[in-house]
């Protein structure tokens, strides 16, 4: 058995085996998951909220921008608090004030330090045990608690609404007024954000505290809460079980571990010999079909989307500092925060996406030689496709968080709430359907190498062909869940759908991409490439498929998820350590040959994306990665740091490194303004960097300071945010922000010269001719 054959089988075997713990992963996790309650109910019998209650309220969470406008078990934006830690630590200072007031005491917090102590013991008590019944599917609650709930859902449907007493926090939280008109909404709204609140606070059945340590005598052992005690809450207890820290230690051991092995393997590893260098540019001579001229039309919509994305940026970064206006402007009357989010992170996956699409319908015909029949109309089709669905799914989510469309309409054509997965699902089985257009199209173009005679770039063809069914394939995880489908269920399949299928399978079809485009320009050998992608498929999905479970620690996860999450996604690290020697080889190809100047700046993106490979995702991932750290980081400033650096910094400058390369085809024989190119790289780079440096880590680590001192409530609180140090390093992401806008317009007029005002070259080697792009 060849090489390659061992490498197919193992990397066959890796997925079976990985999809397989995977899928059992989620049994475990809805097995697990915090019950929905039929009634709530107090101690004297009164109903406090029915299954139709919290079930309406997700609904109307939902419909306003869910995740987008806050966050719920830490999963969301970051201006307005955490829903379920927010519920959770106001409902337990109302109990303890209404202790205190028994005592003589105007509230809890002029209590003397052992009162203090003695009342947070009785709320433990209280709030901790599982008063579920399975029987009959009741929560019951005593009537000190049901009282609080009824003082905490009094505030929300105060907050959610136009009330001038809460008017003040509506501003710090970037909420416009009636966010919710409809009092009977809010009301159900508050049945939902209590049961998200119950199960971060109520001990889940089973083994105590689900670990295997021994037991003291005369010691109650620790239960963990259905979210493995999340949020840090000092006032019940909630702290990191014993599991977080043993898996933590242990994923720093299966880090190094597997930075060792990578790199025992790199020194035993010999490259073969760097082929024969081609004289002139081959891609020069190169046969551009309709179809792949046909695919121009989607880089114009790429960077029009990058530019729209940049901008909405900018309005949801402000509303951080005025809230509710923008320079005088009540500009949340018209787009509200929660939209603003809402298309500013969609926007950010459709752009990079729609450059990577568009770069498989280019370089399949010009793999192969091969025009399928039709292919044009394909392309165009698809186009046009994509953008019914661009601006679909986001009239009906501002329709849907302006309260314009009602509930009954709004889980298939409005916002569905999910962050990553906000649009209706009418929009997402369009997407689903077009993305097996591009399936076929991409197929139908390389089946003639598919299936031609055995070629030493066959098998990367081949990786590149399964690259495309997984990434056709897997973004029907957006379908299995449905409007009423238990949100552990839920954020267990939104990511697969983020994190596999946007940082997964890309990742190998870029991968492929970039190893075909090496090859067909005579850089590197094709067994060479061959060999190296397979082995880079290998590492990268032996951490990232069981790496998704870092996602779902506080989800309603057993401790085994949490022990594979944890153990896998430290490998995920481990082939990001070694970027450096992959860099370095790009900047040698980009120096190796005089007509290789051609493609500096494509190469100068590629080794880009290597670095914040390894700063964004592997640096800042690993950061928050294991759970110790995700326990007080969740929704911190730490996350969007790590998000920007990998989704842009790594996902971004691949999209950009690859329309460069496909331009060079289209536009190959016109003069490159490479002084508007040189501004767009750095301006780009050096304002992430500057993003990340002045603004997200620094705040981040404030945040993570006063989660593990004060708890995970006070770090995410308007008192928290509305500090003036928190103020002031939002402004400082003006200068980040304004130098890379300058790189993005500096792209785009790059582009547009290019089709507006071209200048013809004389390249060496390129042939005239009806199918050269200049005629």
């Amino acid at each position: 058995m060849d090489a390659t054959k061992k490498l197919w089988l193992g990397l066959g075997t890796l997925l079976v085996v990985s999809f397989a713990v995977l899928l059992w992963a989620g049994t475990e996790i809805f097995r697990s998951a915090p019950p929905m309650p039929e009634r709530v109910v107090a101690e004297d019998g009164r109903v406090l909220y029915t299954r139709a209650d919290i079930e309406r309220g997700r609904q109307v969470w939902q419909s306003m921008g869910g995740m987008q406008l806050g966050s719920i078990w830490g999963h969301g934006g970051y201006v307005a608090p955490d829903w379920s830690a927010d519920w959770l630590h106001r409902e337990a200072m109302a109990i303890l004030d209404s202790w205190a007031a028994l005592e003589g005491a105007p509230s809890y917090r002029v209590l003397p330090a052992e009162q203090q102590g003695m009342l947070r013991a009785r709320l433990e008590a209280l709030i901790r045990p599982n008063t579920f019944e399975p029987k009959t599917k009741t929560i019951t609650v005593p009537a000190v608690r049901a009282e609080a709930m009824g003082k905490v859902a009094d505030h929300y449907v105060s907050l959610f609404g136009n009330a001038p007493e809460t008017a003040e926090l509506r501003e710090a939280y970037a909420m416009k007024n009636n966010t919710v008109p409809d009092e009977a909404h809010r009301r159900a709204l508050t049945g939902f954000f209590w049961w998200t609140a119950w199960g971060a606070s109520t001990e889940r059945p089973g083994s105590t505290g689900e670990t295997v340590g021994p037991d003291q005598a005369g010691v109650t052992p620790q239960r963990v809460t259905y979210t493995n005690n999340w949020p840090s809450e000092p006032l019940i207890g909630n702290r990191p079980p014993p599991s977080l820290w043993v898996w933590s230690a242990f994923s720093v051991l299966f880090l190094i571990a597997g930075i060792a092995l990578l790199g025992w393997h790199h020194a035993r590893t010999r490259d073969e010999d760097e082929p024969a260098l081609p004289a002139v540019d081959p891609l020069a001579t190169l046969r551009i079909t309709p179809s792949m001229r046909a695919t121009a039309k989607y880089f114009w919509v790429v960077l029009a989307l990058f530019l729209l994305q940049i901008l909405l940026g900018a309005i949801t970064a402000h509303y951080q500092v005025e809230g509710q206006v923008a320079y005088g402007y009540a500009l949340s009357d018209i787009l509200p925060y929660s939209i603003t989010r809402t298309w500013h992170t969609q926007l950010a996956v459709l752009w990079i996406a729609v450059a990577w699409l568009a770069t498989g319908l280019y370089i399949a015909p010009a793999t192969s030689g091969h025009e399928p029949r039709f292919q044009r109309f394909g392309v165009n089709f698809l186009f046009f496709s994509l953008l019914i669905i661009v601006v679909g799914s986001f009239t009906g989510q501002w329709l849907a968080v302006m309260q314009k469309l009602g509930l009954e309409h709004n889980f298939w054509f409005g916002h569905q709430g999910w962050e990553y997965a906000d649009m209706g699902r009418f929009w997402q089985w369009y997407l689903f359907i077009g993305l097996l257009l591009w399936l076929v199209l991409v197929g139908r173009a390389l089946w003639p190498v598919l299936r031609g005679p055995r070629t030493e770039t066959r098998t990367v063809v081949g990786l590149l062909f399964l690259s495309t069914v997984c990434i056709g394939l897997f973004f029907a995880s957006a379908l299995m869940w449905n409007e009423h489908t238990h949100i552990s269920e839920v954020e267990y399949w939104r990511w697969w759908l983020v994190h596999l299928w946007v940082e997964g399978f890309f990742e190998v079809f870029a991968a492929a991409v970039m190893a075909l485009i090496f090859v067909k320009l005579g850089l590197v050998g094709p067994k060479s490439a061959t060999t190296a992608v397979m082995f880079a498929t290998i590492i990268f999905m032996s951490g990232g498929v069981l790496g998704t479970l870092h996602h779902l620690y506080f989800v309603g996860t057993p401790t085994a998820v949490v022990a594979l999450g944890a153990s896998f996604s430290a490998l995920e690290v481990v082939p990001l350590a070694y970027l450096g020697f992959e860099a370095y080889h790009t900047y040698r190809m980009g120096h190796a040959t005089p007509w290789m100047a051609r493609y500096r700046w494509p190469i100068l993106f590629f080794i880009a994306v290597s670095f914040w490979n390894l700063v964004g995702a592997g640096l800042f991932g690993f950061l928050i990665n294991p759970p110790l750290s995700l326990y007080y980081m969740q929704g911190l400033n730490l996350t969007p740091l790590h998000g920007h650096t990998a989704l842009f910094g790594v996902y971004g400058m691949l999209g950009i490194a690859l329309v460069l390369f496909c331009l060079r085809g289209l536009r190959g024989q016109m003069i490159w303004n490479t002084g508007a190119l040189k501004t767009a790289f750095w301006c780009l780079n050096i304002g992430l960097a500057l993003m990340a440096l002045l603004t997200l880590l620094p705040l981040g680590t404030l945040q993570l300071l006063a989660a593990i001192e004060h708890g995970y409530a006070y770090a995410r609180s308007a008192e928290f945010m509305q500090k003036p140090i928190v103020e002031m390093l939002v402004w400082m992401r003006v200068p980040g922000d304004v130098i890379f806008s300058v790189g993005a317009v500096s792209l785009a007029w790059f582009v547009f010269r290019l089709w507006v005002s071209p200048k013809p070259a004389k390249v060496a080697g390129a042939i005239d001719g009806p199918d050269l792009p200049n005629h």
